[in-house]
């Protein structure tokens, strides 16, 4: 199949909205470290091919049967430099290899970041974690809630309590998403312009935005238009939250919300190829992302056309970024050093280990958290009891990233299809990872 292929609408209509972000859901249901590391204590890992064949073997076998182009696995172990087993090549029919500096969409593995930038805030005081949205932004200080989720938005009543800060890193806002929603509150949200998500130059049936809000500010008063589909702190339901939090950062800091973001996380942690947009001067490092349909390989956004090359509308603060392997390793290297990397602080302990804590409300309805029974902290997943430890958020292109301060472990892997759960590529990289590191060796937990 040609590089050119165009996927028509029937072929597409398998890409469900609701499928384009779920690829965080394997954040939930396979990466957590208590799955992966019940109860364990780490002896050293070499950074070496060799201590890790399962893993190796996984991703040769999936660019061998042709089923990826190319992938490009991490794992890493404290601050320590970390071994990646990178085969195959960016775009399928061509040479350039997939590697640690090729450039990756990573989409909700973009909300970590967010969630970070505001715990930064959060630390300095000037956010506070359960002060009300209408402090700050005042066009919700009376929000309406849904009587039916997902169904009528004119049948509402006033929400019982307001939206605040932590309601938005931990999806717990009532807000409602495209990907997830159906019914007239989707189909409101898309009239609106609410889709904060890029997929490809080509209209693409479910997953296109024909005329994207020209910014962050007009995204959030759009948004306060909108009814909730649930009181604010009573359920966990994925949603735009973390793209409004991006409007909340930039009113605070008073800088626009990437600008902070390359400010406060991107330059001190040596991310140089982290942003809303790739260079022309760096298209070639970028891979192409496919959609999987009939189990084959169709480009969706060709590294040399992708939409990515493109100035966004506004910075997507839940699912906007493009980065390498090398690069979102380093942001998780300075989580697991508690704030600092290689020596230089970037966030402080307090914060980090507030974010990465499980942060949801009391009493909050988290069955619809995806995988195994969780907590969720700024912007990702945080593992409890045999999981504890864990955080981090996969993406809707397949990506996983995360760390693990009991063992302490950071890895991820990078691939570019959709939707994510066409493949187990999530899901096999861990029980790869699982199986490589109890071979090494684990001591038990006294």
């Amino acid at each position: 199949m040609g590089v050119e292929t165009v996927m028509n609408e029937q072929d597409f209509h398998a890409f469900s909205r609701r499928s384009f972000l779920r690829g965080a859901a394997l954040a939930g249901a396979g990466l957590g470290a208590g799955a992966v590391f019940p109860r364990a204590a780490w002896a050293a890992l070499p950074p070496s091919e060799a201590a890790y064949p399962a893993l190796t073997a996984l991703v040769e076998g999936y660019v061998a049967k042709g089923t990826l182009p190319g992938v490009v696995a991490l794992v890493g172990r404290g601050q320590d430099v970390p071994l990646a087993i990178a085969r195959g090549v960016l775009t399928k029919g061509e040479t350039l290899p997939a590697t640690i500096d090729s450039l990756y969409r990573v989409y909700s593995m973009t909300k970590p970041v967010t969630g970070m930038a505001a715990m930064i805030l959060i630390d300095e005081g000037k956010l506070r974690l359960d002060q009300p949205l209408a402090d700050i932004l005042p066009k919700y200080a009376k929000m309406q809630v849904q009587v039916t989720p997902d169904g009528s938005i004119t049948d509402l009543r006033p929400a019982k309590g307001p939206i605040t800060i932590r309601h938005l890193l931990t999806h717990t806002a009532g807000l409602g998403y495209t990907i997830m929603q159906k019914g007239p509150i989707k189909d409101a949200y898309e009239a609106a312009g609410l889709v904060p998500a890029q997929v490809s130059r080509s209209a693409i049936p479910g997953l296109s935005v024909p005329h994207p809000l020209p910014s962050l500010a007009e995204f959030a008063d759009k948004l306060a238009e909108q009814p909730l589909l649930y009181d604010p702190g009573t359920v966990w339901s994925y949603s735009v939250s973390l793209d409004l939090l991006g409007r909340v950062i930039e009113v605070v800091s008073g800088k626009p919300f990437d600008a902070f973001l390359q400010e406060r996380l991107f330059d001190p942690c040596g991310m140089t190829s982290t942003g809303f947009q790739v260079p022309a001067s760096q298209a070639e490092r970028l891979t192409t992302n496919y959609g999987i349909v009939n189990g084959a390989l169709v480009p969706i956004d060709p590294a040399a056309k992708s939409i990515y090359l493109d100035k966004p509308a506004y910075p997507y603060g839940g699912a906007g970024i493009v980065t390498s392997p090398r690069d979102y390793d380093r942001f998780l290297a300075m989580l697991l050093g508690n704030g600092a990397l290689n020596g230089r602080r970037v966030m402080n302990e307090a914060a980090v280990r507030l974010g990465t804590s499980d942060l949801l409300p009391k009493g909050t309805d988290a069955t619809r958290i995806w995988g195994p029974k969780s907590g969720f902290g700024a912007g990702g997943r945080v593992g409890l009891g045999e999981d504890a430890g864990t955080y981090g958020w996969s993406g809707a292109a397949g990506t996983v990233g995360f760390i693990n301060y009991r063992t302490s472990l950071r890895a991820g892997i990078y691939v570019q299809y959709m939707p994510s759960g066409a493949l187990p590529v999530q899901s096999d990289f861990t029980k790869a990872l699982l199986a490589d590191v109890t071979k090494t060796g684990i001591k038990k937990a006294a």
